[in-house]
């Protein structure tokens, strides 16, 4: 079975500028059931953007591998996913109507998609009859600037989406106002989909808390797993952390997989991995300041190794 929702689910949120291929394949490693990709332009794979293909690939680990699709016409959808089903290895094509960032929403897409649930449901529509994979989902908040997380649900649910996540927050909520639990349970109640529930879970206690607070299928992480690769092995195991050593492979393992996907800027675009890895760390603070000044592959190479070992 593709997703096993008779057991609890535990997905990695997809996040632009994180949740690359050597990310992903990270957290696959620690038991992750669902892997996304970064947030992709319609528009941009539609106009065939070398770096948008790039974004698609997926290591052999990611099994089964979600892409994530933002658009705000059917007819650029269409054409997207089009392309999607010429791509093996895809398992799941997800519909982003939640990403309330303001270039994002500009464009008419991600959590504007909310203030018009007859265009979201043909977005969902027009994917569902044009996809050739498994499965299609949709990621969505509560609403764009009121509270109607079970209206646009039921529109997902009608349009023909296998399952959903619900980001417990509204589009003007961003990431800084309270995630309403009590909402994403009320979203659960009304359709009988899976649904797993998304919004601050960064911990063992927590994604049991939420799971049993909601009755969702199981959660999606994002930010909770930024230095913390390993929160989908500690969701399983309730296992409090990684001992030093252990933390030790997985970043040096991170960084070489980072080097091999993205060439010598992978030195560079590691910086923000190595700021959240090294929190709670003797020193983190002019470690910081010395990896951010260092480009060379080498040489953050070595003062990896001599920080965390």
């Amino acid at each position: 079975m593709l997703l096993d929702f008779s057991n609890k689910v535990y997905a990695l949120a997809p996040l632009a500028g994180w949740t690359d291929l050597p990310f992903r394949q990270t957290v696959k490693k620690f038991g992750a059931d669902l892997t996304v990709s970064e947030m992709i332009s319609s528009n941009a794979l539609v106009y065939n953007a070398r770096r948008t293909k790039k974004m698609i690939e997926k290591s052999p680990l990611e099994i089964p591998y979600s892409v994530q699709l933002a658009g705000a016409k059917p007819e650029i959808i269409r054409q997207a996913v089009e392309i999607l089903n010429d791509e093996e290895g895809i398992d799941i094509i997800d519909l982003n109507a939640g990403c309330p960032a303001p270039k994002i929403v500009g464009h008419g897409s991600g959590s504007s998609l909310l203030k018009d649930l007859v265009l979201l449901g043909q977005m969902i529509e027009t994917i569902k009859s044009t996809s050739n994979k498994s499965l299609t989902s949709v990621k969505i908040r509560l609403g764009f600037d009121q509270k109607i997380g079970p209206e646009i649900a039921k529109v997902v649910e009608a349009s023909g989406a296998d399952f959903l996540v619900v980001h417990g927050r509204t589009k003007t909520g961003a990431y800084k106002a309270p995630v309403d639990y009590d909402q994403i349970a009320e979203v659960k109640a009304a359709v009988s989909i899976p649904v797993l529930a998304n919004g601050d879970i960064d911990s063992f206690d927590k994604a049991h808390s939420v799971m049993d607070y909601t009755k969702t299928d199981g959660v999606m992480i994002g930010r909770g797993a930024m230095g913390n690769p390993w929160i989908f092995k500690q969701l399983r195991e309730g296992k409090a952390n990684l001992s030093r050593e252990e933390k030790y492979d997985v970043i040096l393992e991170h960084y070489e997989n980072m080097v091999s996907f993205h060439g010598e800027y992978g030195a560079v675009l590691f910086r923000k991995h190595l700021h959240n890895y090294s929190k709670g760390y003797e020193g983190a603070s002019l470690f910081r300041d010395t990896i951010n000044r260092i480009e060379d592959v080498n040489e953050a190479r070595d003062l990896i190794k001599e920080f965390f070992r």
